[in-house]
């Protein structure tokens, strides 16, 4: 089967290799799926540079997410196993970590709906207890992690602040559904803010960048506001000033969704249910910007990690032969 490769750390787009490898064995536990589809995400850059936490022995294949089939012919998401990757034809699975497809998504949306849709939920309902008629503000919010946070934060029926990079970015967090979009570009977060709250600022703040973001989110977060910490785009880790929460009468709150796969694994089921439900009313649907054959999966995971991509982008292996994706 043809698989990306990487050999040493750096630039996705220098060092992921296409290449032919034998097809990945299923252990005890495991099975082989056939993939359909695989989500770009941004740990897949970070695995190959090296300065994710899980770091697979080399070489390796990246891809933390697909939309799968089984060999009796059932369409299923999963985390492949590493370091077998879904940048492939075919990847190997836990069995028991397997989840249906929504049949309400195409294969790209599936795959699209795994982890960013999992994290936004349980940081927003688990962790932070959105409510709604509050207030949730989105950083990146037309990013793959952002997006799915803004449709299930107006699924909640919150008013949703979306922030972005650009004009481009602005026109995509509006057809997400933001009530107030902010480019941090030629606003000044923290006024917008304000002004669109009336001074009181917002009661959650979803933060998958960091770095500035996060001193933004100090300053505009409302009394008795929720700060979920989920990432840390921007590649500059904050280091919060405690007595700011003790005066200010705010949370922080860290969310690692991967936990939850050891720690509390029917909180995932549960969880997926809720999102099915969700995308069979229509109430949410990922925003896949892009599908790329598999040939086209580097340059496309290198696009994600330059931050230049809106919503998800989905290495669709069907594609390299004119299929349907």
């Amino acid at each position: 089967m043809q698989a990306w490769q990487v050999h040493q750390l750096g630039e996705p787009s220098e060092v992921m290799q296409l290449q032919e490898v034998e097809r990945p064995q299923p252990g005890d536990g495991q099975v082989l799926l056939k993939v359909r589809a695989a989500n770009i995400n941004f740990p897949d850059a970070l695995m190959c540079r090296g300065h994710y936490q899980v770091r697979p022995p080399l070489p390796f294949t990246p891809g933390v997410e697909i939309c799968g089939e089984t060999e009796d012919g059932r369409r299923v998401l999963a985390n492949p196993a590493l370091p077998y990757g879904g940048f492939a034809e075919y990847v190997v699975a836990d069995a028991a970590a397997l989840l249906p497809a929504p049949d309400a998504l195409d294969d790209a949306e599936a795959a699209a709906l795994h982890i960013g849709y999992q994290t936004g939920w349980f940081g927003l309902h688990r962790r932070a207890h959105l409510e709604a008629g509050e207030t949730l503000l989105v950083h990146a919010a037309a990013g793959g992690v952002g997006s799915a946070a803004v449709q299930l934060g107006k699924a909640a029926g919150a008013t949703v602040i979306g922030v972005v990079g650009g004009a481009d970015k602005a026109a995509v967090a509006r057809e997400l559904g933001c009530d107030v979009v902010i480019d941090r570009r030629t606003q000044d977060v923290i006024a917008a803010v304000k002004e669109a709250t009336g001074g009181r600022g917002a009661d959650v703040i979803y933060d998958p960048v960091g770095g500035e973001a996060y001193t933004q989110s100090t300053k505009v977060v409302a009394f008795e506001g929720r700060i979920v910490v989920v990432g840390f785009a921007s590649g500059s880790i904050p280091s919060p000033a405690l007595n700011h929460a003790l005066v200010k009468n705010y949370s922080i709150l860290g969310l690692h969704w991967g936990l939850y796969n050891t720690k509390n694994p029917k909180l995932i089921q549960h969880c997926h249910e809720q999102l099915t439900d969700l995308a069979a009313r229509g109430a949410i649907k990922p925003l896949v910007s892009e599908r790329v054959p598999l040939s086209g999966a580097a340059a496309a995971v290198q696009r994600v990690a330059d931050g230049v991509t809106t919503g998800r982008v989905a290495v669709v292996p069907s594609l390299e032969n004119g299929a349907a994706a």
